[in-house]
């Protein structure tokens, strides 16, 4: 095995990513291998870590970038597009620099790939000169986001290559080479005393001490995420569990769950926030690993990482990669790195089977391995990881003489990420009894059996199911992208959330509910006082649909409660409680008349929540056809006027 840091000379390239959930770090990081083979010195961090000034020290910038919300960019980098925008910036303000772009999105939301499209226009716009044509990633592809990835990643090598030939006599760096990543772990120093690695801003609790890995301040099990609280205004907080309880049947096929978090923060959230719950591997997965990579001697070691090459560490790569890793209490050991911070249940992506090649030295297995990592064989690899869900774990275990250098396992596994929730409590729910805040959420835990007959498990959901009444953890809280404002109580609101779609739509109507009370009350004083009225309520409609009626219509008993306190309506799709099947797009055209006065004739609010499957452009197609006919317009002038909802935050999706 020999490897190769691949960085001859002084060619630099800086790779920017914005990333919600982890699928565009993954990407940049790919990129950042590609450049290196072609002997360029590379940066990989995110968009905010720039100064737009700081974008020209590079040979050329690549941006990769997720859109979240309604069109938005992600949490980490909002702030150098808030910076970007600046007015007083001139028209060839990145006139030196050489870009291009690439863009993961999903095609059931309207805004598709709107954060990269926008992004890549403003750069235009102050004077960046397009190196190579950007490119675009759809989720809904059949063959997932690589069907576009493969292809645009050989084009732009190419692009590089024109762009910046290398010298004569030297050659890209081939794939049989393994290049050695920018920090390994190292052994033998205690992580307190490790300056070098420690740079950066530190992870600390509500009571402004660090926390340990995976230990708060008072013994009790927390929970390691990012990178600390951000500009962008994720906040990170204590709570306990105060309720895990199931909601639906034990015969039914799902097991869903209410939980109810209590903190002693005072927290302010929206309708459509997001609540993040960080989950641990299993000891059982853990050992799995320990064992089979003959990591058992080695997993309660004290370790460190320590940098492979320090003279070439740009100062916008000075953290080691899982910063928080190394600012506890604690030793940093392997045990409590695969317990908090490495995915062993994730599906490995190409360039796992590429790297994991190079620790075995079976001739028929390297050869499958490498055949994965082949983009000829991008049918195959689909077919055996992301058709059957099969995990990293699994892999290991079928590649049984794959034997991973425990200096590696920070490089080879990726990053446990937390999982977001939308928060499903609202106005006066949102408070203790006692000072504090309430968290309420709706979480389907997935546990299903694939087309190879195997079980799987959500590694977070299957964390919350095992999590019993009294728990401590710390969570983050963020916003969400539906942009729910009090201003918009007056008028009317349609919500369209099937399944646990109906968390948002949950916070959304105990929200107007909370501000229909407070109208009543001034209004029976006589008075108005805007800090705490917004007028009368508009109509509230809510379309909810589920399998049976008695199994997973949630939260139901709270509707007709409600609807004699508030201009509530509710209607319902119950799709296996009858031979034919009834879905929500089904009922709203049984509306057609109510739907058409609240949207066209009183200009209301339409939100969709739930999965991003075939459900949002079902949605669509009812809203268009119900233009057409209750609006009297045209195909065209029923799709412009979707359009133009959109446009005007009229419309908002939300969907996982």
């Amino acid at each position: 095995m020999t490897a190769i840091r691949g960085q001859d000379h002084d060619r630099i390239a800086a790779v920017g990513y914005g990333s919600e959930t982890g699928n565009a770090q993954e990407y940049a990081e790919e990129v950042g291998h590609l450049l290196e083979r072609l002997h360029f010195q590379t940066v990989v961090t995110t968009l905010d870590a720039f100064e737009p000034a700081s974008l020209a020290q590079s040979d050329f910038l690549i941006v990769v970038v997720s859109t979240t919300g309604q069109g938005d960019l992600p949490i980490n980098a909002q702030l150098i597009w808030k910076k970007l925008l600046r007015r007083k910036l001139p028209p060839d303000y990145l006139g030196n620099v050489n870009f291009t772009s690439f863009g993961l999105g999903d095609s059931s939301y309207p805004q598709f790939n709107w954060a990269a499209r926008k992004l890549h226009k403003r750069l235009l716009q102050l004077g960046a000169h397009e190196i190579c044509q950007r490119g675009e990633a759809d989720e809904q592809h059949e063959e997932g986001q690589d069907a576009s990835w493969i292809p645009w990643s050989a084009t732009l090598r190419q692009c590089i290559l024109d762009e910046y030939p290398l010298k004569p006599g030297i050659d890209p760096i081939p794939e049989a080479v393994l290049l050695k990543p920018k920090w390994l772990l190292s052994s033998g120093l205690d992580v307190k005393t490790d300056q070098s690695c420690t740079k950066g801003s530190e992870s600390q609790s509500a009571d402004g001490q660090p926390y340990a890995n995976g230990v708060s301040g008072d013994g009790k099990p927390s929970l390691i995420y990012g990178n600390g609280v951000s500009e962008s205004g994720i906040r990170r907080i204590s709570v306990t569990i105060e309720e895990n309880k199931r909601v639906t049947p034990l015969d039914h096929w799902q097991d869903v769950r209410h939980l109810h978090l209590s903190s002693p923060s005072r927290v302010d959230y929206d309708p459509g926030d997001v609540l993040t719950i960080y989950p641990l591997n299993s000891n059982e997965d853990i050992n799995i690993i320990l064992t089979s990579m003959d990591w058992k001697d080695n997993a309660e070691q004290t370790l460190r990482f320590e940098a492979t090459d320090r003279m070439q560490i740009s100062d916008l790569y000075q953290s080691s990669p899982l910063t928080m890793a190394q600012q506890h209490h604690g030793r940093l050991t392997l045990r409590k790195l695969l317990t908090h911070h490495l995915d062993i249940r994730a599906i490995p992506r190409r360039s796992f089977f590429s790297t994991i090649a190079h620790f075995t030295d079976d001739p028929f297995q390297k050869e499958r391995l490498l055949e994965f990592a082949d983009p000829k064989y991008i049918d195959e690899l689909y077919d055996y990881t992301t058709r059957p869900r099969r995990s990293i774990l699994e892999v290991l275990q079928e590649f049984n003489t794959v034997k991973i250098p425990w200096q590696w396992a920070a490089h080879v596994f990726p990053e446990l990420r937390g999982r977001q929730f939308s928060i499903a409590s609202g106005g006066s729910r949102k408070q203790l009894s006692v000072q504090g805040t309430s968290f309420e959420l709706l979480v389907a835990i997935i546990k299903y059996k694939t087309v190879i007959r195997r079980l799987r498990e959500g590694v977070c959901t299957r964390y919350i199911a095992g999590l019993p009444t009294g728990t401590d953890m710390t969570v983050t809280v963020q916003r969400g992208g539906l942009h729910v404002h009090a201003s918009e109580a007056q008028r009317p609101v349609i919500m369209i959330g099937p399944g646990t779609g109906i968390a948002p739509m949950r916070s959304l109507i105990w929200e107007r509910y909370h501000l229909h009370q407070l109208h009543l009350g001034t209004s029976h004083k006589g008075g108005h006082d805007p800090a705490t009225s917004c007028g009368a309520i508009g109509e509230t409609v809510l379309f909810y649909g589920c399998r049976n009626k008695e199994a997973d219509f949630f939260y139901h008993e709270e509707w007709g409660t409600l609807k004699s306190h508030m201009p509530l309506r509710v209607f319902t799709a119950f799709s296996r409680d009858q031979a034919a099947k009834i879905y929500v797009q089904d009922i709203l055209r049984q509306q057609s008349e109510l739907v058409s006065d609240l949207l066209i004739s009183k200009s209301g609010l339409v939100y969709v929540c739930g999965s991003s499957g075939k459900m949002p452009q079902a949605v669509r197609t009812a809203l268009t056809d119900i233009f057409e006919r209750c609006g009297e317009m045209s195909h065209a002038e029923a799709e412009k006027y979707l359009q133009n909802m959109e446009k005007e935050g009229r419309y908002k999706q939300e969907t996982w």
